[in-house]
This record gives structure tokens, C-alpha cells and sequence, in this order.
């Protein structure tokens, strides 16, 4: 895949299908929705709870929680922040400024998200940290994963697609994640990552670059089995 077709909206999300196809609309990259997230958020909230928000639970004040929603008690949302309808958000579960979180998806204990767009359906259920990221429809996260935001030495992120690094012009950038995508437990995924619509990501993997739609991903490594020796 040539690399200007690999940055294409639909190489990621169906637009037909998401709530949120008004953010996509005139972008070059994709990475470029991220700056919008903020303005979104300013247009659209409507500060309010219309869930369940259990006892126990902290909400700041710009925080809008759609019908049927449940927010279960030691769960935080910092907001600003729109959480869908139909929303599962667990307990432990870390929402920061600048979230928006599609309808009938859950972030579950210990997750943590910042600067984000969730579509809908997405799920990141046990111990894991999102940041500066869009994640696709039905997209799903196994336990420990992290999407790292920043690079080690603090740097412009870049996006490299075969031979080619492309500026973002962001210093805070973790990936784009597309629709259906699964990613195996405790893998990380390095600042900068596209990974295409319905990718399958084995455990432990480390992700970094461009992955095409329909990619099997898979760790090998070798296990050397000797005998049990006492001392």
C-alpha cells in the first residue's frame, strides 16, 4: 500500500458508521482530529448525568454521562468530557481532560485515558493507558496494554510508512488504532503507531510504524526448557 493510501480515514474507521464523522471531515492526516477533540467537546457538552453514577464515584464538573450509562463507585472523570450512552466505566477506571467516549463502551479498572476519542463499542477493560489516541469502532484492548504517548527523549512524534517518516507536529501522539482491531495482553504500542481496520495483535508484542487492515501480528520467541537444577 502506496503511503498517501495508507493515511486515509478509511484505511482506519467507517465513517458511515460513528457519531463522529464531523471530526474527520477536511483533515490531511488523521492525527490531526486529536487538536479538534477540545473544541469538540466544547461544542457538543451538555454538562449533565443522565446514567449511573454510583456513590463513590468523583465527577468534575464538565462531565456530560449519557442514558444508561453506569459509572461504578472508585471511578473518576476528571473531564472535560463526553461519555456516551449504554457506557460501562468500571471501577478505578482514570478519565482525564479531553475524552470523548462513544456509545456502549467500556473502560474498566485501572485503565487510564487522556486526549482521546473512543468510538463506539471500543473496549478497554483491565490495566491500561490510552493516551493522545483514536480508537475505532469494536476495537479492543487485552490486559495490560499500553499505548505510549511520548517519546524517550521528548521529541517531535513521527510517523514512519516504510522508508518514509512524516512530521506530525505533535510532541504528544500514541496511535491510531482502527475499527475491529484486537490487541493481545501487555503489548505496547509505541508513539506514532497506525495500526489499519481489523488487525490482530498477539500478546507481548511492541508495535511501531504503519500496519495495513487485516495484519496478523504475532510475537515469536524462543523457550529454552533444561532441567531443574537444586542447589
Amino acid at each position: 500500500m502506496k503511503g498517501e493510501e495508507a493515511l486515509e480515514i478509511e484505511t482506519f474507521f467507517d465513517l458511515s458508521d460513528t457519531a463522529f464523522a464531523d471530526l474527520y471531515r477536511g483533515v490531511e492526516f488523521p492525527w490531526e482530529v486529536l487538536k479538534r477533540i477540545p473544541d469538540l467537546i466544547e461544542d457538543r457538552i451538555r454538562a449533565g448525568v443522565r446514567g449511573d453514577v454510583a456513590r463513590g464515584a468523583h465527577l468534575g464538573e464538565r462531565v456530560q454521562i449519557g442514558p444508561g450509562t453506569v459509572v461504578e463507585a472508585g471511578a473518576t472523570i476528571k473531564g472535560p468530557a463526553i461519555i456516551g450512552r449504554n457506557c460501562s466505566i468500571r471501577s478505578g477506571a482514570y478519565i482525564r481532560s479531553d475524552v470523548i467516549i462513544g456509545d456502549g463502551t467500556v473502560v474498566g479498572n485501572s485503565s487510564e485515558l487522556k486526549r482521546s476519542l473512543v468510538h463506539e463499542g471500543a473496549e478497554i477493560p483491565h490495566f491500561s493507558y490510552v493516551g493522545d489516541s483514536l480508537l475505532g469502532r469494536g476495537s479492543h484492548l487485552g490486559a495490560g496494554v499500553k499505548i505510549s504517548n511520548l517519546k524517550i527523549n521528548r521529541e517531535e512524534v513521527k510517523v514512519k510508512i516504510g522508508d518514509e517518516a512524516i512530521e506530525t507536529g505533535l510532541r504528544k501522539f500514541g496511535c491510531i488504532m482502527g475499527d475491529g482491531v484486537e490487541i493481545g495482553c501487555n503489548a505496547v504500542i509505541n508513539p506514532g503507531t497506525l495500526i489499519g481496520r481489523e488487525t490482530l495483535v498477539t500478546a507481548c508484542c511492541s508495535l511501531q510504524g504503519y500496519y495495513p487492515p487485516r495484519s496478523f501480528l504475532k510475537l515469536r520467541q524462543r523457550i529454552e526448557v533444561t532441567d531443574r537444577r537444586d542447589s
